[in-house]
């Protein structure tokens, strides 16, 4: 099932950076999820770059603080 939404990453001056996701799940984790788990696909970007994208394997991994904050949150969430 496909998921799209936003998580917000506060920043330390106040305010919050709005990291923008699309990822793939399943039911069950699989050797094609993100440390075996449900989550086959992901996309993350910030301010229109990607920041961290996944198909079945790292294409871009995790490029700043804010793409690994999220990804610990969706992979909480949904992994």
């Amino acid at each position: 099932m496909w998921k799209e939404g936003t998580v917000g990453i506060p920043k330390k001056c106040g305010g919050y950076k709005v990291v923008h996701y699309w990822i793939k799940s399943y039911e069950e984790g699989s050797e094609f999820g993100i440390n075996g788990g449900k989550i086959s696909k992901l996309t993350l970007k910030l301010d229109g770059e990607i920041i961290a994208n996944y198909d079945r394997g790292w294409d871009i991994e995790a490029t700043s603080e804010e793409a690994s904050i999220a990804l610990s949150i969706l992979l909480n969430e949904h992994n």
